[in-house]
């Protein structure tokens, strides 16, 4: 047998489904007695491929109101032939009616707004795992990553935090349109049991939960490091720890197989690999050439709307926009910033820069700062969605009646999700350190 045989087999055996239901049973997680599916035969198991292809296996995903768009067809890019974007991916079997003793659902972290999908009823006999695992995989989530990168801005460090931004959209953008391109389904289910729903809709490989939860630590030492006064070895213990915690969590899930979480990792340290370098190139051309702005924003826009003729419409297609809209908003505000000479940097000599000392004033207006400008945030974020859905809606001629089949046209989540957290970003970068800096807590 060649190598190439040996690691196709292999690849083959780490996608398996039976290895996540395995892996869940080991952690506490069983489906309930009400969802008995039958095994399937050997000689459906030798014709279906290593994506699991639905199709092959005599059961239909289904579709209809879950997808307003029509599928692709694979088109010879050799895609796995999964279900098409915008409907249950992974879907063996439906369950069956709930047992009058039903199990307590454990699956419901985030309810699907868009498909109306909830997680499945399932056993745990671990809560503490399957608290410990939802922390992991909310890591990789909006709410996660809006609190994140602001408390950074605000509070740590501006330069780190712009510069985790980048990074951030960088890894999270190749990620997304990898999957569209690759088109792998999720784990099958049975045996899988789905604890989170609210990704369910988007292709499989591979992992972003994985490749954000691998970028950030990593980068984040890097960044650091040298730049701030701390032993070496807190960073070593902080990447594994987060990185094990997030991948894990999404097997834990029943989200992903191993070998896409295997692939987020080492595409992500091949694109920190590339990109690391050009970072603060990146980031300098943001503050201070006289275009970046212009640049920025249409470079995001050209990257959405390639990235929404990928394949038909989904979660991801929301995703990402809300991430290339961020991104150009936090580097627009940061140019706007520096500019106005409202951005102090340190000087290099300062450098290694040292811990202040933990003060009841330095925490208090930590903690004000966090919560103004959270308010600040979702409010700016309340106000643009409710401007530019109606608005995307009148311009296009689209139904506003049903907001949830709006936003499955591209017409409607593209600038929506770009412009609204486009001002999110601003803010972050801008408008709220502006606001701190006018009532004194900057």
């Amino acid at each position: 047998m060649s190598l190439r045989q040996r690691l196709a087999q292999l690849a083959g055996r780490l996608q398996e489904p039976q290895k996540v239901a395995r892996f869940q049973r080991l952690c506490g997680v069983e489906a309930p007695p009400s969802r008995c599916p039958e095994p399937p035969r050997e000689d459906e198991e030798l014709e279906a491929p290593l994506a699991g292809d639905l199709r092959r296996r005599g059961l239909q995903p289904p579709q209809g109101e879950r997808n307003q768009c029509p599928a692709k067809a694979d088109g010879g890019t050799g895609g796995g032939g999964g279900a098409p974007n915008g409907v249950r991916n992974g879907l063996a079997a439906e369950l069956g009616p709930a047992a009058a003793a039903a199990p307590r659902r454990a699956g419901a972290l985030r309810r699907n707004s868009l498909t109306g999908e909830e997680g499945e009823l399932a056993r745990v006999s671990n809560w503490p795992l399957y608290y410990l695992f939802c922390l992991g995989t909310e890591l990789g989530n909006e709410l996660f990553y809006i609190v994140f990168f602001p408390f950074w801005i605000w509070n740590l460090d501006p330069l780190v935090g712009r510069r985790l931004v980048i990074i951030w959209v960088l890894v999270m953008y190749l990620g997304q349109c990898t999957k569209d391109i690759i088109r792998w389904p999720r784990p099958a289910s049975p045996p899988v049991v789905k604890l989170e729903i609210f990704y369910n809709s988007e292709y499989s490989m591979p992992s972003t939960h994985a490749m954000s939860g691998t970028a950030i630590p990593i980068a984040m030492v890097l960044l650091t490091y040298g730049r701030w006064q701390y032993p070496l070895l807190y960073g070593l213990i902080l990447i594994p720890c987060w990185c094990s915690l997030v991948c894990l969590s999404r097997i834990y899930m029943g989200m992903h197989s191993i070998l896409d979480i295997i692939a987020g990792f080492l595409y992500t340290i091949l694109i920190l690999a590339v990109f690391y370098p050009l970072v603060d190139m990146i980031d300098h051309f943001n503050q201070t050439h006289r275009y970046a702005p212009l640049i920025i924003i249409g470079l995001h826009l050209a990257l959405g709307i390639f990235s929404f003729t990928l394949d038909t419409w989904s979660t991801s297609r929301g995703d990402t926009a809300e991430i290339l809209g961020s991104g150009a908003g936090v580097a627009c505000g940061s140019h706007v910033t520096y500019n106005m000479g409202l951005l102090l940097e340190p000087s290099l000599d300062t450098l290694p820069l040292a811990r202040p000392p933990l003060t009841v004033t330095l925490v208090g207006k930590a903690i004000l700062r966090i919560f103004i400008g959270m308010v600040f945030v979702v409010i700016v974020r309340d106000i643009m969605k409710k401007i530019t859905i109606p608005l995307a809606c009148r311009i296009f001629k689209i139904p506003c009646d049903d907001i949830r089949k709006a936003r499955q046209h591209m017409e409607v989540e593209l600038p929506y999700r770009y412009i609204t957290y486009g001002m999110v970003g601003f803010s972050i970068t801008f408008l709220i350190p502006y606001i701190f800096s006018f009532i004194g807590i900057s």
